[in-house]
């Protein structure tokens, strides 16, 4: 005879357990491609160029270095992906 209560396990719980592995198997595929794209888009001054124009350097070079980032030898478009990084992940 089949024991009901573990029957209701495997088709409640066990289904419940494999959705939450998936959707979270699926969050971390789409953070992943924002990290790609968000890469991919500080590539080359061709892809960043409206970010990086959107900061004057006085400004940029200042906020920079008051979030602890070296400026000196480095690109704007780097100084800026350092930058936003910075912010999202104070």
């Amino acid at each position: 005879m089949v024991d009901k209560n573990k029957r209701l396990f495997f088709s409640k719980y066990l289904l419940q357990i494999a959705g939450k592995a998936i959707a979270s198997f699926q969050d971390g595929v789409k953070s992943a491609e924002e990290e790609v794209n968000f890469e991919n888009f500080f590539e080359s001054y061709e892809s960043s160029h409206a970010l990086t124009l959107a900061y004057p350097d006085e400004i940029l070079l200042d906020s920079a270095r008051k979030a602890g980032i070296k400026t000196e030898g480095r690109e704007k478009n780097e100084i800026v992906k350092e930058l936003l990084k910075k912010k999202e992940n104070p």
